[in-house]
């Protein structure tokens, strides 16, 4: 979840500079980028898309399809928390909206346009429509993150703002009715996310990447995948989805707020044990963070092409062998994505430069005028 929108989320500049990074004037001295974020987004979209590859293959194995439900509690709830806390500084101005219009919304368009055509064409399917209300696929994530950025001016105005939005996801997690419009069930399932990360400063990001709390990641990570081995024929996975109330799961209702909350604790613990292990240090893969977006919507691509051709049929790779070798092709493959070689061909749909659409800052023009009057 942009300023730039080569990423999920906004550059992650140095903390104490956030406020500073949307100023026209001083982005040609902006701070140099915070690693720490960087190296988390490229991680997550690597967790991301190598999840993504397993829900064809983890039908057979009891401990991939535990591994998958741990990935799930917590890479989503990652991206979105590190989205809120990079959406702070987000206030509703015009220059503001500009960019998120031209770094969400628009991909959102061409990307929700594409993959309902490939899904038409590549898998035979004539009825497939072509739906901006109802996101298909991974570009859900993009409609919540604008719905969310335009809130963000009202939960920054609110006392509490942290239980009024897990008041909202229990709500919506009883309510049945919601419907599939915009999926709203997951974004206000998953708002909770985005409002502790708005309410996060740099010290909390700090105080879990404590060594302490490294080595204490160990054995909760070693809990949560028995506990998830144990909980795999008894929990029906797609509670971590966010996108269905507890009597569409076939629940009673009072078993929504209860999940809700319960999910919300586990991901958030998971989550901070994620961070804890993230290098703060510039490492290889580094500079593949502010490419992130573009792994994040093209890997789907080859994910859907693989599954229309059958690929994932093939029996040797439903054995142990062929999932790793599925995982480490998929990371491989979204690593390649986030690259410059392939940001600077799909720069035109991902980060469109939309000048011609938008009226230039009048406050700025006055500018330039008083500037011009005062040097002639």
């Amino acid at each position: 979840m942009f300023h730039a929108a080569s990423s999920l989320v906004p550059s992650p500049r140095s903390p104490k500079n956030l406020n500073d990074q949307h100023h026209p004037s001083r982005d040609r001295s902006a701070p140099r980028r915070d690693a720490f974020f960087d190296n988390a987004k490229y991680l997550a979209i690597v967790l991301v898309a190598v999840a993504h590859s397993w829900e064809p293959l983890k039908g057979d194995s009891r401990v991939l399809q535990a591994a998958y439900m741990i990935v799930y509690a917590f890479h989503m709830p990652a991206f979105i928390i590190v989205s809120g806390f990079f959406s702070r500084s987000f206030d509703g101005s015009p220059g503001r909206l500009k960019r998120l219009v031209s770094g969400v919304v628009v991909p959102y368009v061409v990307f929700e346009t594409a993959y309902s055509l490939f899904k038409r064409y590549g898998d035979h399917t004539p009825g497939q429509e072509i739906s901006l209300l109802d996101p298909y696929y991974l570009t859900w994530f993009l409609i919540a993150l604008f719905i969310w950025r335009l809130t963000t001016p009202l939960w920054k105005a609110l006392r509490h703002p942290l239980p009024v939005a897990l008041g909202i996801a229990v709500l919506a997690s009883v309510s049945p009715d919601i419907g599939d419009d915009l999926d709203l069930q997951r974004v206000l399932q998953f708002l909770p996310f985005f409002v502790l990360g708005l309410c996060l400063r740099p010290e909390h990001f700090r105080l879990v990447r404590r060594r302490s709390v490294r080595i204490a990641a160990v054995p909760v990570f070693a809990f949560a995948l028995a506990f998830a081995w144990w909980a795999v024929p008894r929990m029906n996975g797609a509670w971590f989805y966010h996108r269905d109330s507890a009597q569409e799961l076939g629940a009673p209702w009072w078993v929504g707020p209860v999940m809700q909350l319960a999910l919300f604790g586990c991901s958030l613990l998971l989550t901070a044990c994620f961070f804890s292990w993230v290098p703060g240090r510039t490492m290889w893969f580094t500079a593949l963070g502010a490419g992130t977006l573009y792994g994040y919507l093209l890997h789907g691509f080859l994910l859907k092409a693989a599954e229309y051709r059958g690929s994932f049929d093939r029996a040797w790779l439903h054995a142990p062998v062929g999932e790793i070798a599925v995982s480490a092709g998929i990371a491989v493959a979204v690593t390649l994505l986030c690259t410059s070689p392939v940001r600077r061909v799909f720069r035109f749909v991902i980060e469109p430069k939309m000048e011609w659409a938008f009226r230039g800052d009048p406050v700025r023009v006055a500018q330039e005028r008083e500037r011009e009057k005062v040097s002639a």
